[in-house]
């Protein structure tokens, strides 16, 4: 694959949880973090049928079948949000190591920024594992201050539209 134009970007269905699940195992294998915390959190990551009932989630696809990634959302708690701001809260994007730096990440983005627009919505909200700040930063997502230590996710990262 030379390009983002042999990906197509469809629904995820409950028949591609393992495939899912395997690249969302693939990524936090190679997070900068110790082996036990991924081990011990690789749980929280995974994707159920439960899930699909409640997010909304899309697959990257290549020619063969082959399932190389995978982005989920839903409407974002109005706390996590700029002062009077909507938005959507990317849940989760993951794309197959294999497959990163070839534009799947944008294309799997690109679902979610649609269904924040035809909501009304003001952009989409994203707490990154630390490693992927640079990812979303480098595409136009600017960093929310932590407010209350409490409560605020480290990396959040909002990108209005």
């Amino acid at each position: 694959m030379s390009n983002s134009e042999n990906i197509i970007i469809k629904p995820m269905e409950r028949g591609d949880l393992d495939s899912v699940n395997a690249i969302v195992e693939a990524c936090v294998a190679g997070w900068d973090l110790p082996e036990r915390v991924k081990r011990l959190s690789l749980g929280s990551y995974r994707y159920s049928e439960h899930d699909l009932d409640h997010l909304t989630a899309v697959v990257a696809v290549i020619k063969n079948d082959e399932i190389i990634g995978v982005a989920t959302w839903e409407s974002a708690d109005s706390s996590e949000l700029p002062q009077n701001q909507q938005g959507m809260l990317l849940h989760g994007l993951y794309v197959a190591p294999g497959y990163q730096g070839r534009g799947v990440g944008r294309r799997l983005i690109n679902p979610a920024l649609e269904a924040a627009r035809r909501q009304g919505m003001d952009g989409l909200l994203v707490k990154a594992q630390s490693d992927a700040v640079g990812y979303f930063q480098s595409r136009g997502f600017t960093y929310l201050p932590i407010e209350n230590a409490q409560r605020d996710y480290p990396h959040r990262w909002w990108l209005a539209i």
